[in-house]
């Protein structure tokens, strides 16, 4: 489906509930977490509510309105398919049982696994068994550098590894596209920080690479809920199929999953439909209000310095870390295109950018998912983690702390790196 055309010039002040929304959404939960989690659904609806009223009452057009529902439906199906799947999968290891290098190897699985799951389905599945086991030794370095990599940096093989790049596969990216060409700077950020968190493990725990003692060394490898690997492998499956039995097989296993996991491996997961209640209301706003930037935007790249790669990825990213990553992505692809001459970002449009200006969909693919662990607010997941981790014991770095005592000396260098080799 096209976006329908829209007035040439939009006023810029119908950016304003976009802009409202997006810094409700970074500053909320830090100024006011307790208000924020009561009235969050108010607020998206607000300013969904108001753009909506331009286009239709002022405008007299719902072209844009509709595209933009469809296109949330599909990226909720997507989401809450994926979550509820991973939230039924339990895994158990030994407690205590962490070395530098069966963390690392962890970790290296929890990257490749976000591809499938999810960022947010593989933080669900994997944040507790990877506290459990580094049981007796966990530090807010192992929690960190799990947000690095499984919430952020791991999932951007896939569409559904990271929002971003689905809502991208909506727009009309190519499903294989960012397997093809995001998998230079995937390797050199995972590699590196898995190279980074092995010499950071080994100077703590010295020249030890013997497991902890046996009587630390509780349980064994076990997975419940097994038959939620065949549910992921039709909602992998449903991604190729056309809208609406897209949407309607991903829901449907969803549903499937949600019944057939045994109570207990829910509550072994701590398993809640609260965060993706939070992501259906606040996206909801989200798309609404992003209509006027996906017009605007285009027109005046040139204007706001963005006419390089380089430009995109940092600008891009800049935005990613302090606001949502996904709005962030969709945003910058349509500047992108806007740049070339392409106009909105219809799928004809996408797809003739990534063929022929394709290293610029590169550096907003990059940018988008990794920016997002520069910050907690950069990405859903990382909230989440440090939630589960705080309840489990760790003291964790306040907002602050984990971006100038973590993110700024371990992960941007590293993304100077991955920009100065890809781009």
């Amino acid at each position: 489906m096209e976006t329908p055309p829209l007035p040439l010039s939009l006023p810029i002040w119908t950016l304003i509930p976009f802009a409202l929304l997006l810094g409700a959404i970074a500053l909320g939960p830090l100024l006011h977490r307790e208000g924020w989690e009561r009235h969050y659904p108010k607020v998206a609806v607000l300013l969904g509510a108001a753009t909506a009223s331009y286009f239709l009452l002022w405008l007299h057009r719902p072209g844009p309105l509709l595209h933009a529902v469809g296109e949330y439906a599909g990226f909720m199906a997507l989401i809450a398919s994926l979550f509820v799947i991973a939230g039924g999968i339990h895994v158990t290891v030994p407690e205590g049982g962490g070395t530098p290098g069966r963390n690392t190897a962890f970790l290296a699985l929890g990257a490749v696994l976000a591809n499938f799951f999810g960022t947010t389905g593989a933080a669900v599945l994997l944040i507790r068994p990877w506290l459990r086991m580094n049981e007796g030794s966990v530090t807010p370095r192992h929690v960190v550098f799990f947000i690095f990599l499984v919430g952020n940096v791991g999932g951007c093989l896939t569409p559904m590894g990271d929002p971003p790049l689905f809502l991208g596969f909506l727009k009309g990216v190519p499903f294989f596209w960012p397997l093809l060409h995001l998998w230079k700077g995937w390797l050199m950020a995972t590699g590196l920080l898995l190279a980074v968190f092995y010499v950071l493990e080994r100077r703590a725990r010295g020249r030890r690479t013997e497991p902890l003692p046996t009587r630390q060394r509780r349980g064994s490898i076990a997975i419940h809920g097994k038959i939620n690997v065949l549910f992921l492998g039709f909602a992998v499956g449903a991604l190729f199929l056309p809208s609406p039995w897209r949407e309607a097989v991903l829901v449907a296993m969803a549903a499937a999953s949600f019944f057939a996991t045994p109570a207990h491996v829910h509550r072994a997961n701590a398993f809640s439909l609260a965060p993706l209640r939070e992501v259906a209301w606040l996206f909801a706003g989200i798309f609404i209000t992003m209509a006027p930037a996906l017009e605007i935007l285009p027109a005046h790249a040139p204007a706001l310095g963005l006419t390089t790669p380089q430009a995109f990825y940092w600008m891009t990213g800049m935005l990613s870390a302090i606001l949502d990553n996904a709005p962030t992505y969709v945003t910058f692809l349509a500047a992108s295109i806007g740049l070339h001459g392409g106009g909105g970002p219809t799928p004809d449009a996408v797809l003739a950018e990534t063929s022929r200006h394709g290293i610029f969909v590169v550096a907003i693919s990059l940018g988008a998912v990794f920016f997002g662990a520069m910050t907690y607010i950069g990405n859903g997941p990382n909230f989440m983690i440090k939630a589960v981790a705080e309840e489990a014991g760790v003291t964790m770095p306040g907002f602050f702390g984990y971006l100038f005592r973590y993110a700024v000396p371990i992960l941007l260098p590293i993304l100077f790196v991955v920009a100065w080799a890809v781009l």
